[in-house]
């Protein structure tokens, strides 16, 4: 496997207590070209980190349900605010009784290891470290920056209170409108927006404005403000103190004058910005001619304060990717790739917490393993493409037929099983002839004039009930009543 020059610079830590499947994680990730290293005990963990800092810690479960004071100290110690913590444990361990992910963990992978998810988390993990040191740079550097700034005592205190107003967990829109009214208030300007345009751009894009605070993706010419042009192409703070003499306003007087147009801007200054490589902008402060002279020191203020909203705003978008990946590789770890419904392996996660679940508290659950009648001629006559089409306008069905609370997944083939708590026998027996009906009634598509017609055999078992104590024993009812219902004659619901 190839590896990248960033890849051969992360750092993983391995902590796991089975000493062949640390050996077989530390291959594994050797090879994607990550720098490996592998703890055997509390001591060897915590002198490896303090050796060399990690980005991710892979940390065995049972190593923190051993020793529930390890998460603490690694979070207690500044040294290791940004390593990514990932819990490996069996999936019940994680999600049994609701409590989710232990407190200082910020993912977990389940067991048995699936590579795919294992890698993909990793990465997703790494990348976030990397993006929160960045930002946590970028904050620095702006500390540096207000205390360069200490002169104006009264300035500081102003700057301190936007800066606090501006750190907490809002949208980069909700920041820009705070930015730009507390920015007028404290600099005394009526005129304050954040204007979105690239180098090149004919147009702009003012997302917030003090002057008129109910602006929204208002677009501009740009080639009517040579100040944010300026300030965009160049990548510097632009400061025109007198419209009416300075050179860079000298084409656009003349427009104003050949058509007749009484601007009332007395200066202005413009600072740039850059959130990422495909969106940047300009911080824009204007008088009018009733107003003060703009100098450098503004420049420099809003800098400083637009510095900080920019590494805000980072942040949050390295937050909301990396829960956005997270969303994405549970759905590969529990999702069927053809029909969008859970796996088999998550279905037997979910019954085994449902049964569980009955056990506390002397509910009831009922199982339904749904198979379709004759599916072989269907891939036959009209081609596999057809065939995989037609489960998944199975699986939306089934899906769209059941209630918020209940099950429904792919087992295998053309076999789906579906799960219906606080449900017992007869009610699932409605349900199911309902479910029955419905799909012979449809109309399967596949991508001809002529659809096809779908039956399906059903088999129901409940939990508890006479020779039904376990998950096994309940697969193992219901699939003797979907075998009594196919040499019934099949399209039937059976017990």
């Amino acid at each position: 496997m190839g590896s990248s020059a960033t890849a051969e610079t992360q750092r993983v830590l391995i902590a796991e207590d089975d000493p062949v499947v640390s050996g077989a994680l530390s291959w594994l990730l050797r090879e994607q070209g990550y720098l490996v290293d592998a703890a055997e005990t509390r001591d060897d963990l915590f002198a490896r980190m303090a050796a060399h800092t990690p980005d991710v810690l892979l940390l065995d479960n049972d190593v923190v349900q051993r020793d529930a004071g390890i998460l603490g100290r690694i979070r207690a110690d500044a040294r290791w605010l940004d390593v990514r913590v990932i819990v490996t444990a069996p999936w019940a361990a994680i999600e049994d009784g609701g409590t989710g992910l232990p407190w200082g963990v910020d993912d977990c992978v389940s067991k048995p290891f699936r590579v795919p998810e294992l890698l993909g988390r990793v990465r997703t993990q790494l990348r976030a470290s990397s993006q929160l040191r960045a930002a946590r740079v970028a904050l620095q550097d702006t500390a540096a920056e207000l205390e360069r700034a200490r002169g104006d005592a009264v300035n500081n205190r102003r700057l301190i209170d936007i800066l606090h107003e501006i750190t907490g967990e809002l949208s980069a829109t909700e920041i820009y409108r705070i930015l730009t009214r507390r920015l007028a208030r404290t600099l005394d300007l009526t005129h304050c927006s954040v204007v979105l345009a690239r180098p090149g751009d004919v147009l702009g894009t003012v997302v917030a404005a003090n002057e008129d605070p109910g602006v929204n993706n208002i677009e501009v010419r740009l080639d009517n403000y040579p100040e944010i042009s300026a300030a965009i192409e160049s990548n510097m703070p632009v400061l025109v103190a007198d419209a009416a003499t300075d050179p860079l306003f000298a084409q656009i007087r003349e427009r104003w004058a050949r058509d007749g147009h009484i601007v009332n801007v007395r200066s202005v200054a413009t600072i740039p910005f850059s959130i990422e490589r495909t969106r940047s902008g300009v911080l824009f402060l204007r008088t009018d001619n009733s107003q003060r002279v703009l100098t450098n020191d503004d420049i420099n203020f809003a800098d400083v304060v637009m510095r900080a909203a920019v590494a805000t705003i980072r942040r949050a978008q390295a937050l909301e990717t990396t829960r956005a990946d997270n969303r994405r590789l549970e759905a590969l770890a529990t999702t069927d790739p053809l029909t969008r419904v859970l796996n088999r392996r998550a279905l037997l996660d979910r019954l085994n917490a449902e049964v569980d679940r009955v056990r506390r508290f002397k509910g009831v659950l009922t199982l339904l393993v749904l198979d379709v009648d004759h599916f072989k001629p269907i891939n036959d006559t009209y081609g596999h493409l057809a065939g995989d089409s037609v489960l998944r306008q199975l699986g939306a069905l089934l899906e769209d037929a059941m209630r918020s609370v209940d099950i429904v997944a792919r087992y295998g083939g053309e076999e789906f099983v579906m799960l219906l708590p606080e449900t017992n026998r007869d009610g699932a027996i409605l349900f199911a002839e309902r479910v029955r009906e419905r799909i012979a009634a449809t109309l399967f598509d596949v991508g001809l004039e002529q659809p096809v017609h779908l039956t399906v055999s059903i088999g129901i078992a409940s939990f508890p009930a006479p020779r039904v104590t376990t998950t096994e024993d309940l697969f193992a009812r219901a699939d003797e009543a979907l075998y009594r219902a196919k040499s019934g004659g099949r399209n039937r619901v059976c017990t």
